[in-house]
């Protein structure tokens, strides 16, 4: 019996669209992205939660445009941002042909709720201007009535149909730009529901699962729900729905990302529960090196572990490695071969510095291959 390499994962094949200058869908990696949580209406507040939102990594970030003081905002905010700008749009179709104007590179809208066919045609125009990608949303909450009376409640059949309706407005307005999601705050639901709109279109999707929860709660939720997804191969953009620093969605975004060997960015910390058997304090030690290294971007592997049970298999796997030992004298290994000894009193300090001359050694090196590359 021929059996799939376990750690291989086949994206499903899709349309590829511009937001901004990020491909989204086809062969391009899958893009990370955040929402502000400022008043959008404020671009000067908003501007220092993007900048939060852009060194932790985000590919794209979106801003709510509930008022036309709000998108007044956005030639600022997309002018000074650094990566592309989506304009959150309900209703207003207005707001939305504002936010296309004011430089925004996608519209999030449901073309259901825009309202009559020429105000779609309108918004169609102004993205086609504009060279704006737009985003179809459906979302479990906020299904057609019409939808809900035919099925009941909401199902995934409801909100696929949801997403196919809607797409079917852009299509016969001859505009194909556009990525779809179907979010639920209830995992299964999210799920069969991009299950099933991943077998009834070839357009880009935005997974998330809605509405998620606190940092802890949300985070397990988002990792099952998306996760099941990304390893089987559907789901080309994601947000991670927290009520959270938005910061916090990008880390936890990547960390799905890593996990499935999808994305890779920073430093990826492999590190034991500690127990009795601990040479180090091997919890604070993970939580200091945490902190002290977010600033790397750099794609590499720290291994901690507090004894030698499982520290010298795991070293071997990971580029730097630290192993702990008796009497204060831990191994470390570099490119997962012992290297040297560290004490107690400068274990930290001396990793962080192996790490960042790595990081750096590694960035030289892509850097020298580039023009090759190229």
């Amino acid at each position: 019996m021929s059996v799939r390499p376990y750690r291989d994962i086949y994206r499903r094949e899709c349309r590829k669209i511009m937001v901004g200058d990020v491909a989204v869908g086809g062969d391009a990696p899958i893009s990370v992205q955040s929402m502000t949580n400022t008043l959008t209406s404020d671009p000067r507040a908003t501007l220092n939660q993007i900048r939060q939102i852009e060194e932790a990594g985000a590919d794209i970030i979106r801003v709510s445009c509930p008022d036309e003081a709000s998108t007044a905002a956005m030639p600022t905010i997309t002018r000074e941002a650094n990566v592309p700008i989506v304009a959150d749009i309900h209703f207003h179709y207005k707001r939305a042909l504002e936010a296309a104007d004011a430089g925004a590179a996608c519209l999030r809208i449901n073309p259901g709720n825009i309202g009559s066919a020429e105000r779609v045609k309108e918004v169609v125009r102004a993205a086609k201007a504009n060279g704006c990608a737009i985003r179809i949303g459906v979302n479990a909450g906020s299904l057609e009535r019409h939808l809900l009376e035919k099925y009941g409640e909401p199902c995934p059949e409801a909100m696929v149909e949801s997403g196919l309706e809607h797409a079917k407005i852009l299509e016969d307005n001859d505009f194909f730009e556009f990525k779809i999601s179907v979010k639920a705050s209830d995992v299964f639901l999210a799920v069969a529901a991009y299950q099933g709109l991943a077998e009834a279109c070839d357009y880009p999707l935005h997974l998330g699962i809605t509405e998620a929860g606190a940092l802890r709660a949300g985070t397990v939720k988002s990792s099952i729900g998306m996760g099941m997804l990304l390893w089987s191969g559907i789901g080309d953009t994601i947000r991670v729905s927290l009520s959270a620093d938005p910061v916090e969605e990008i880390k936890v975004g990547y960390d799905i990302l890593k996990s499935l060997g999808l994305r890779h960015r920073g430093v990826r910390i492999v590190s034991c529960p500690s127990c009795a058997r601990q040479a180090f304090p091997v919890i604070k030690t993970v939580e200091i090196l945490e902190e002290r290294l977010a600033h790397i971007a750099t794609p590499l592997s720290l291994s901690i572990i507090g004894c030698v049970v499982n520290g010298p298999g795991e070293a071997r796997e990971t580029d730097i490695g630290l192993t702990g030992g008796g009497n204060g004298n831990h191994m470390v290994y570099l490119s997962g071969v012992t290297d040297h000894k560290i004490k107690d009193d400068s274990l930290v300090d001396h990793i962080v510095e192996l790490v960042e001359a790595k990081a750096a050694e590694m960035d030289a090196e892509a850097k020298k291959k580039a023009p090759q590359a190229a």
